[in-house]
């Protein structure tokens, strides 16, 4: 029987996987800030204002009533293969949609971003509203969406196709319904944000575009989840290179790659960090050498470096790569040699970031969770919103609506019974944060544009 797919990723893409679905895992269970006790009252008036219009409650029932349809544009963007660095396929069938629904000016950008901009009525901040288009499974898995138990299974249908499929729905509700926003509504279907992407599609946007107020990300997470905290991380492949020799003839002679691998890894392992900020690292994967009998000419490692905050990474990174210098010195030391050497590649760079509770989007989302009845839970994970959140732009992850599982597996699925609820929730925090004309004033606030 051939092996899953999942196993025949790279070794350093599914280490990266892993640490990806364990991220996701805290964002949906652990609270990394109080959810504040009460908003500010302009917030209570602009969502007391929304859900009694009778405009936005057409508008909700007509996200219900659209849902159906919107389960299908999950079923179909879900089986067209997006692997990291191969987007282009869906991004092509995403844009597509978006042109029906009333985007016409969409396009997909240099990085591979399908990008449409919903103007409001002027003068009001702009809102990227987002969901990422890769996956993290390669090409040739089976993506072929199976129904079973009131549960759709297929890689990658929760995380993040369903968010997808949310956007396209909201954008034909919007226009269907003609609502008129004050703000601009940017959406977007972003590439890079899964393993070595690194966030390449959300940093071009913000590279792009300077002009972007806030930001609200659609991921798969339970209702009244709100994101709030971005994980920084850096991730290093290194390489020792020796010249390798016969473990009997050369020995003494020549130092072995894999052996001065294992002094930085025993080393690393001895490198303490702070529990808060939570600041993690590992040595996820190895490997070298080419025989039993030989003293390896090389060896590679790739390590994961984590933290809440980026000052507690960089020291954690610096006493690392002190920690593999000294060890490739002691090999050569123990040879009386020079011939061992070392070298290193970041592949992965995500910067870190906070919105804090305090802040007009995360009040916004608590106050629009409650008008469905839900409590607030503030998580913090590694999600395209460490971008903005780095450039001090306030930004936060939502549900899409629907309940989700298997991350990263082959056996990934979503119930999706009732999941036009999820979807109304969210699209009531972004309408509030934009402002509706005739009804709310916007409560995003307009900002500078930023300068390159």
């Amino acid at each position: 029987m051939p092996r899953p797919a999942t196993f025949r990723l790279a070794p350093i893409a599914l280490a990266l996987a892993l640490a990806c679905t364990a991220a996701l895992a805290q964002a949906q269970n652990a609270a990394v800030a109080a959810t504040p006790a009460q908003v500010r009252p302009e917030i209570d008036k602009a969502y007391t204002q929304l859900m009694a219009a009778p405009a936005i409650q057409k508008l909700l029932d007509a996200v219900k009533a659209d849902h159906e349809r919107s389960v299908e544009d999950l079923k179909m963007l879900t089986e067209i293969e997006a692997p990291p660095f191969k987007e282009q396929k869906r991004a092509e069938a995403f844009l597509a949609r978006m042109k029906a629904l009333g985007l016409a000016d969409a396009k997909i950008d240099a990085e591979g971003n399908v990008v449409g901009l919903r103007k409001g009525t002027g003068n009001g901040p702009k809102l990227l509203i987002s969901a990422h288009l890769d996956t993290v499974f390669p090409a040739g898995t089976d993506v072929k969406v199976k129904e079973r138990d009131g549960k759709l299974y297929a890689p990658g249908i929760s995380d993040d196709t369903r968010g997808l499929a949310v956007l396209l729905s909201w954008l034909k509700v919007l226009n269907d319904n003609k609502i008129q926003t004050v703000g601009d509504l940017l959406i977007v279907g972003n590439v890079g944000e899964e393993e070595l992407g690194n966030l390449r599609g959300i940093k071009a946007i913000f590279r792009d575009h300077l002009d972007i107020d806030g930001m609200v990300g659609l991921e798969p997470a339970p209702d009244g989840t709100v994101l709030m905290l971005g994980t920084g991380s850096h991730r290093h492949e290194v390489t020792f290179k020796g010249p390798g020799g016969h473990s009997f003839g050369a020995f003494g002679q020549v130092p072995s790659a894999i052996h001065g691998m294992g002094r930085a890894i025993a080393k690393i392992a001895e490198v303490r960090t702070p529990t808060f900020p939570k600041t993690t690292f590992t040595v996820g994967t190895v490997g070298g050498g080419t025989s039993v009998n030989t003293i390896a000419p090389d060896a590679r490692m790739a390590i994961d470096i984590r933290s809440d905050e980026m000052a507690p990474l960089l020291e954690t990174e610096k006493k690392i790569l002190a920690a593999i210098d000294e060890a490739v010195e002691e090999e050569n030391k123990r040879w009386n040699v020079t011939t061992l050497s070392v070298s290193r590649k970041l592949i992965g760079d995500r910067p870190g970031g906070r919105t804090q509770s305090d802040t007009v989007i995360v009040e916004a989302a608590t106050r629009a969770n409650s008008a469905f009845g839900h409590k607030t839970l503030l998580t913090g994970a590694s999600t395209d919103a460490n971008v903005p959140m780095s450039l001090g732009i306030p930004a936060i992850i939502v549900g899409a609506g629907g309940k989700t599982g298997g991350f990263h597996a082959l056996s990934e699925w979503i119930d999706v019974t009732d999941g036009w609820k999820g979807a109304q929730n969210s699209l009531v925090t972004v309408l509030g944060l934009v402002g509706v004309q005739g009804t709310s004033a916007p409560l995003l606030e307009k900002r500078a544009p930023r300068k390159n």
